[in-house]
């Protein structure tokens, strides 16, 4: 596991899409709130609806390396800000994602952890309703269970089982040093047309034949 989520930390979630376009996506309304970070760590579930009690427990129940996953529901007050994200990074999670609002932006981009939220609220949720945490979860249109990896950066959000993202990994590798490649030879002048078979590719069908569209380099 610790190899595949340091090739993974490595790894634009573009690239992961590439290699699998069957990969499970999360809603892209789910955005970065604090941007140029990349984050990968197993998912530690909460439930949080307009209240930010259970916070407390899923913080204190997280591993270093892990992710709060922080379902919302639909809530229209802010679950999560700068003190939860401050102890979030003081106990070494990789970063907060919430399928709701989240508030206090500019404290959350100083600190720096990666926090994907649909927005923010000035206005807090109530310290009634304890919630639970480490159960299966709806998240941005997709069920998220405890231990589930969770791989974002400023394109989104990715979240599956590990072995989903363990046979991905090396074909997306291989496109990330292909379009490495491709940025370079550009950068020399070369035209993308011709780093590529898209003409052929275009032309295939005319012909009756099955195309793909692949790269030169």
């Amino acid at each position: 596991m610790a190899d595949l989520l340091g090739r993974l930390r490595d790894m634009q979630v573009s690239s992961l899409c590439d290699a699998d376009k069957t990969f499970p996506v999360v809603d892209p309304a789910i955005r970065a709130l604090v941007p140029d970070v990349r984050m990968v760590g197993p998912a530690v579930t909460v439930s949080c609806v307009d209240d930010h009690l259970p916070m407390f427990a899923a913080l204190r129940a997280a591993a270093p390396g892990s992710v709060l996953v922080v379902a919302g529901s639909g809530g229209t007050r802010a679950v999560a800000g700068e003190l939860f994200a401050s102890e979030a990074k003081r106990r070494g999670l990789a970063g907060i994602v919430v399928d709701g609002l989240v508030r206090d932006l500019r404290g959350l981009r100083a600190l720096g952890l990666p926090v994907f939220a649909r927005g923010t609220c000035p206005a807090s949720g109530s310290t009634r309703d304890p919630g639970t945490i480490d159960e299966p979860v709806s998240f941005g249109g997709i069920v998220v269970g405890p231990g589930d990896l969770v791989c974002g950066d400023d394109d989104g959000l990715l979240i599956a089982a590990p072995d989903r993202f363990a046979a991905v990994i090396d074909v997306a590798e291989g496109i990330e040093a292909a379009e490495r490649a491709l940025v370079s030879a550009m950068r020399n002048g070369h035209e993308l047309h011709s780093l590529t078979t898209v003409d052929e590719h275009v032309a295939a069908p005319g012909r009756g034949e099955e195309s793909a569209l692949g790269f030169r380099v």
